[in-house]
């Protein structure tokens, strides 16, 4: 306890002074430094429902397969795999060479090997309602067997997972970091301390978590992967501060006391950005910046039930409405001045840029277009927006900015929009209950499959109990969403997608803003890092020279 102790202090004392830094100490030794603003919750795989989470769990835990940087699956734990004739059954075949982390609970504190048997029992875990993780709904396509998923071991290292109907989606979702694989015999030890105390089979292994202070994880020199004969991972050890304002964290980055930051807000964006979106040349000799499209499409959602009580005599019932609202701002003007011209303008669909399904000119989706707007107004009853009520937008103080542009621009086209700033958190439970007629929203890929964003308007999804958040329903949409499900072929599964993005547009319960971009800074002795359309987070091919 007293050594344990003496650590925490060290590294608290370290963390206050830029830690890690090898003037420290810690000569020869490469540490990874970055920062969670928003903070984290658990380090439990079957709680990674959020960015900050997945990135921890990610570092520590591995799953069956895994996505490369361009979200196509790859082998992880499972070497090979294949999948029945009928899309309803997967047989993975396991590496033999993968262990646990070096823990008490082992039998003599170093880990053993991963089973067949220990993907059973994660997926059950992952899906028992009494864990009640947010990741439970991934083995929806599973099927049930006396309330337990269909999955069998015929060894050791051969795992057969069942599933209910096709579903060509499942592969990809298995490479979330909810179905990583954790060991019975830890999470039975801790059990609610499991989520501080995480034991899996990646590149990092836990060391230390002192909420929101810092977290540590060091190197697992008995990792499975290698790289051009080179045992991964390269770096020693991980280090993540939580500094809440991300103002003082960038400003921690540009000092050199963060080696990474990711995204871009609205306090330093003049600074590091040239107005078209270039990095800003005094800051070329330290720093390198990566942009790529990201699986997140930002919204206008509008409650599209007439049966809601919130909903009652509201014009945005009216479908010439919301189509006026699409028409009725310049989103490249947007991106352009409020973005510095980081992301796309959301002008195609649902479906953003970087996804399968998505379509350069669809035929479909708004640009601006005042003069249109105004004729939808007047074939709606609001000529030059007469007699027409004040629309009320929900959003958080991030999106402010945005949503006043939005305001202005509709204003000239006879449209009263006010706006309702809330704190995120109560923001999103609001949404989630179908509290608000007209919120800002946004949606990032769990999975890379268009289905993951279709299926926020699939009828069977209505909120609260799923995620079409504005509770649209349309049986042509539902009946080629159902089609798609079980179409094994992507050309044919994207086609489909398109179809079904072109209806949404069509009836506009979102108004699409933009598809975003990841936007990643490091410091320039940083190698390997790269990026991906889901904005995970990789370490194990990084190097610090």
């Amino acid at each position: 306890m007293q050594k344990a102790l003496k650590l925490l202090v060290l590294i608290i004392l370290l963390g206050a002074s830029s830690c890690f830094r090898n003037k420290s100490g810690d000569e020869g030794k490469t540490v990874f430094r970055y920062n969670e603003s928003a903070g984290i919750t658990s380090l439990d795989p079957a709680f990674a429902r959020n960015q900050a989470n997945i990135w921890a769990v990610n570092q520590m835990f591995n799953g069956l397969v895994q996505l490369d940087t361009a979200l196509l699956v790859k082998p992880c734990i499972a070497r090979n795999w294949k999948i029945s004739p009928d899309g309803k059954e997967y047989t993975f075949y396991l590496r033999d060479d993968v262990y646990f982390h070096d823990n008490q609970v082992f039998a003599g504190g170093r880990g053993r090997q991963v089973k067949a048997d220990d993907f059973i029992y994660s997926f059950q875990r992952l899906s028992d309602k009494k864990i009640a993780s947010p990741g439970a709904w991934v083995m929806g396509p599973v099927r049930m067997v006396n309330d337990q998923p269909d999955i069998i071991a015929i060894d050791d290292t051969t795992l057969i997972v069942r599933l209910t109907k096709a579903f060509p989606p499942f592969l990809g979702m298995l490479g979330m970091q909810y179905c990583s694989v954790v060991p019975r015999e830890a999470v039975e030890y801790y059990r609610d301390e499991f989520r501080s105390n995480p034991v899996g089979t990646g590149p990092f292994r836990f060391k230390l978590w002192k909420e929101g202070v810092k977290l540590v994880m060091v190197k697992n020199d008995h990792y499975f992967e290698s790289e051009n004969g080179n045992r991964l991972p390269y770096l020693d050890a991980v280090a993540v501060s939580f500094i809440i304002d991300k103002q003082t964290a960038f400003l921690e980055f540009v000092k050199g006391n963060l080696d990474f930051i990711s995204g871009l807000h609205a306090s330093y964006k003049d600074e590091i950005l040239t107005p078209s979106g270039r990095l800003n040349p005094k800051y070329a000799d330290r720093i390198s910046m990566t942009c790529r499209p990201y699986l997140n499409t930002e919204y206008l959602g509008i409650l599209a039930d007439r049966n809601n009580p919130v909903m009652k005599n509201n014009p945005l019932l009216k479908r010439e409405v919301r189509q006026a609202i699409n028409y009725g701002f310049d989103r490249k003007r947007m991106m352009r001045y409020l973005r510095n011209g980081i992301g796309y303008p959301g002008i195609q669909g649902f479906i953003p840029s970087g996804m399968p399904g998505f379509a350069e000119n669809p035929g479909f989706g708004y640009d601006y277009n005042p003069v249109k707007a105004r004729q939808l107004l007047s074939q709606a009853g609001y000529p030059m927006g007469k007699g027409l009520p004040a629309i009320t937008l929900s959003t958080n103080a991030s999106y402010l900015d945005l949503c006043q542009f939005i305001q202005s621009q509709l204003s000239q086209i006879g449209i009263d929009l006010k706006i309702d700033v809330s704190p995120p958190a109560t923001l999103r439970e609001n949404i989630a209950q179908a509290r608000v007629p007209f919120f800002r929203g946004s949606w990032i890929a769990d999975y890379p499959d268009a289905e993951n964003y279709l299926s926020l308007f699939y009828s069977r999804n209505h909120c609260p109990e799923g995620n079409n958040y504005t509770q649209y329903s349309n049986p042509a949409f539902d009946r080629l969403y159902d089609v798609a499900g079980t179409e094994n072929e992507l050309s044919k599964r994207s086609r489909l997608y398109r179809a079904m993005d072109s209806l949404v547009m069509e009836d506009a319960p979102v108004i699409v803003l933009f598809y975003d971009q990841v936007l990643r800074l490091s410091r320039r002795n940083i190698r390997g890092l790269g990026s991906n359309p889901l904005n995970l987070l990789e370490l194990k091919k990084v190097k610090k020279t």
